[in-house]
């Protein structure tokens, strides 16, 4: 079965998705916003900024203009930054409707929308119409860009409310290290994949203050608990935070240097100020807008979250990050369940 399908978004993890498309003998047309960047694709087969030393296949073909990439496409896949998925989507739906398509569409970006606290595919729900696409999927799990790059053995969730359109995921991304399952939950495994970026900022913070192994397990496990608290609140499936993109995803994301979540809570442990940390990282930091958002609907909803609370306080209000982790820790005792 070769498909053709338009990958929007060119960063990391992105041209990656796209490489194991085109892996698989997949049409794959990657498109970007920067032309320079299509150009190197299309001539070098590289991509440095994000993915060094490694090499594209010839015929993964890059677009810097939307509407030659999604020309008749059968899938869609977004893999923008958060902040940018409801303007593409607002494009994207401009041009299907002028090529009466009516493609998959599938995300494997990570967060929730700001100031309307969405997840990613009710944003593409609301801006694109249902008769101009079929039902919305996201793949999601514990899985670095680099580790694919290399073939490291990776697996992740195909989640729709559709069990057609997530087997559709599973088949055109499944390879021999390339793993997908399917999970009806769509809600658990998009809350699951923002927030674990949230527990990612603590987790590097207490590496770059020094704290040990206790102190990281601790930090994930209990971090864990408040996402299952704030998922199951909107109709999640508890069960879905014990799976890939639940506990999975914050183990990857939270043990590794891979992660740019993870990098910037380090410096931010190590003293370095939050305007240099996001200057120099070079890529999205999904983890601070999510902190934001999931402390905003943590309140509204009266789920009790004081790790995303503390961190919040250290990047929104300028907290010292060592009296954050005091007050924590010095929080009434309470049972564990």
């Amino acid at each position: 079965m070769s498909e053709k399908i338009a990958v929007l978004g060119a960063g990391s993890w992105g041209s990656i998705l796209a490489s194991v498309l085109d892996e698989n003998g997949h049409d794959v047309r990657l498109w970007s916003y920067n032309p320079k960047q299509v150009e190197e694709l299309n001539t070098q087969h590289t991509n440095t900024h994000y993915i060094k030393d490694f090499t594209f296949s010839p015929s993964l073909v890059a677009y810097s203009d939307l509407a030659s990439a999604l020309d008749n496409v059968d899938a869609i896949l977004f893999v923008v930054p958060t902040k940018a998925i409801r303007s593409v989507a607002a494009q994207v739906a401009t041009i299907l409707k002028e090529k009466n398509l009516q493609p998959e569409l599938i995300h494997a970006s990570k967060g929730i929308e700001q100031k309307t606290y969405k997840r990613l595919s009710q944003v593409l729900e609301e801006e694109i119409p249902a008769e101009n696409r079929k039902a919305v999927t996201v793949v999601s799990g514990p899985s670095h860009a680099e580790d694919v790059a290399r073939k490291d053995i990776t697996l992740v969730t195909a989640a729709s409310l559709s069990p057609d359109a997530a087997k559709y995921a599973q088949k055109i991304f499944m390879t021999s290290y390339f793993r997908v399952y399917t999970n009806p939950d769509i809600i658990g495994v998009e809350i699951g994949a923002a927030l674990k970026n949230i527990i990612a900022l603590g987790a590097g913070a207490l590496h770059g203050l020094g704290y040990g192994d206790n102190a990281k397990a601790a930090l994930m496990t209990r971090g864990l608990a408040e996402i299952s608290r704030l998922g199951t609140s909107f109709g999640a499936d508890p069960m879905t935070f014990i799976g890939l993109s639940g506990v999975g995803d914050i183990i990857v994301t939270a043990t590794s240097a891979n992660s740019r979540n993870w990098r910037a809570g380090d410096e931010l442990g190590r003293g370095e100020k939050l305007d240099d940390v996001i200057n120099h990282m070079g890529m999205v930091i999904e983890g601070l807008a999510t902190t934001k958002a999931a402390y905003e609907l943590s309140r509204e909803r009266g789920v009790s979250m004081p790790i995303t609370e503390a961190i919040y306080q250290v990047i929104y209000e300028g907290k010292d990050i060592r009296t954050a982790i005091s007050e924590l820790m010095q929080r009434e005792g309470r049972s564990e369940f």
